[in-house]
């Protein structure tokens, strides 16, 4: 009897120990099931989606018209980047981590339902909002001659900002093809049958003033995530021929959410794409120091609060009070150059920048007085203050669809001895009549100082 019972605590050892070992492969099957969720998209309709930590969502397309040859899925976060890739593990060339982040799929034939993989590459939750566009094999393929950036067809846009410009940059395209066939050779000649007839429309649409919510920025990405929303509510800024350089170059303005999108044409097929739209706040989220939160400082808001009543005075009694007029004027012209100099040379904190701009600008208003105590030239005092004008005139005429013109794009030679010209221009035209001109200084001037606090 003991060698049976032996024999069966043994069996029950085993099964027991056998159980163990395949309980292991049992639950990393469970914790993956469990770790991967499945959205799908369809064709234009915009969805939110949640990306949580140590997730992987499948994003599925589904209801694609049979006589789509490609399509493209964009993936949109606030600030965050997101990870969007063709496989479940991300690799190089193969996925794009950004906030704006767009895949293109060529389809094959009888190709239904293909999927790309949503992950968050921080470790922590990510929202955003997602949108499946197809196009058919008429309409050219955005990013499809790229030799720059990683993806071997890619359709972003790729934003660059500082404090001064905006930079954005995209993958030149290629004519479309139909399911299975090869695509044309992208650079074999420069005929007309080849995607050097393409042309590239840039649009600009700007969100609502000082809103920087989610739902804000999602619902301008919803009006101009397609050709049909991005021609009715955003702006052509410029259109850029095959030939010209795939970069555009803009004015950042902090704080103020702007979309950047670029629909590329067909002239002769008369057919178009759309790229992936991108967007900045021209200031970053996370950072401690001039992030968008922090945007109105109390040193800011005290400084031009100060300067929009100082504007108020001399729009209204400027020409009366000359003295106050000249210290104001002064005091505006060098402490704005001094800042932008200091800003652009050195790193120092944005406090010690506006308050050594405010010193400096105290000097610039006591010498612009004295001089005119000491030599009592009041036509000389009178064209360093027409300057100012000059300065706001040739800004609003090069903000017009006149400085996207290419001699001024292309060139920046050309383009600052434009801006030279007008600003040196005003003042002079105003030489015969100082009296006139230094009251319209007075009201352009002071009006602006006012909207600009």
């Amino acid at each position: 009897m003991a060698p049976k019972r032996l024999a069966v605590r043994e069996t029950k050892r085993n099964l027991k120990m056998s159980g163990w070992v395949w309980c292991p492969p049992l639950l990393l099957v469970l914790a993956q099931a469990r770790a991967e969720s499945q959205v799908a998209f369809l064709p234009g309709a915009f969805q939110t989606v949640n990306v949580t930590q140590n997730e992987t969502v499948r994003a599925v397309a589904s209801r694609i018209p049979a006589e789509a040859a490609f399509v493209t899925l964009q993936f949109h976060t606030q600030h965050r980047n997101a990870t969007l890739s063709y496989n479940r593990t991300p690799a190089a060339g193969l996925s794009l981590t950004a906030a704006d982040a767009g895949l293109l799929s060529a389809l094959l034939p009888g190709q239904a339902s293909p999927s790309w993989f949503l992950s968050s590459p921080g470790g922590a939750d990510v929202t955003g909002a997602g949108v499946l566009l197809a196009y058919a094999s008429a309409d050219p393929v955005p990013g499809a001659c790229n030799i720059e950036f990683n993806l071997d067809v890619d359709p972003n846009v790729y934003i660059h900002y500082n404090l001064y410009e905006t930079a954005i940059r995209f993958a030149p395209a290629n004519l479309g093809s139909e399911r299975g066939r090869a695509p044309p050779v992208c650079d074999e000649s420069t005929g007309s049958s080849t995607r050097w007839r393409l042309q590239y429309d840039v649009y600009r649409y700007f969100l609502p003033e000082n809103d920087l919510s989610e739902s804000s920025l999602f619902s301008g990405l919803k009006a101009v995530a397609d050709i049909r929303g991005v021609t009715a509510s955003g702006r052509r800024v410029m259109t850029l021929k095959s030939t010209d350089k795939t970069a555009a170059v803009f004015t950042s303005i902090p704080g103020q959410g702007v979309v950047y999108s670029v629909v590329v044409r067909d002239p002769a097929l008369n057919t178009s794409a759309s790229y992936v739209p991108t967007h900045t706040y021209a200031c970053s989220f996370l950072s401690t120091l001039d992030s968008c939160q922090t945007l109105g400082k109390i040193s800011t808001k005290i400084f031009f609060t100060i300067a929009g009543l100082a504007g108020l005075f001399v729009c209204f009694f400027g020409h009366r009070f000359f003295k106050c007029e000249l210290f104001c004027m002064g005091f505006s012209f060098l402490s704005f150059f001094f800042f932008v100099l200091i800003t652009r040379t050195t790193p120092l904190d944005y406090d010690l920048r506006l308050t050594l701009s405010a010193v400096v600008g105290v000097v610039g208003g006591v010498l612009l007085v004295m001089s005119w105590w000491r030599f009592g030239s009041v036509m000389a005092c009178v064209v360093v203050v027409g300057l100012m004008l000059g300065f706001l005139v040739a800004s609003i005429v090069l903000f017009t669809p006149l400085g996207d013109l290419d001699v001024f794009r292309n060139s920046d030679v050309v383009f600052w001895v434009t801006f030279c010209c007008i600003t040196i221009a005003v003042p002079l035209f105003f030489v015969r009549w100082p009296r006139e001109g230094n009251i319209v200084t007075c009201g352009v001037v002071g009006a602006y100082a006012v909207i600009l606090a």
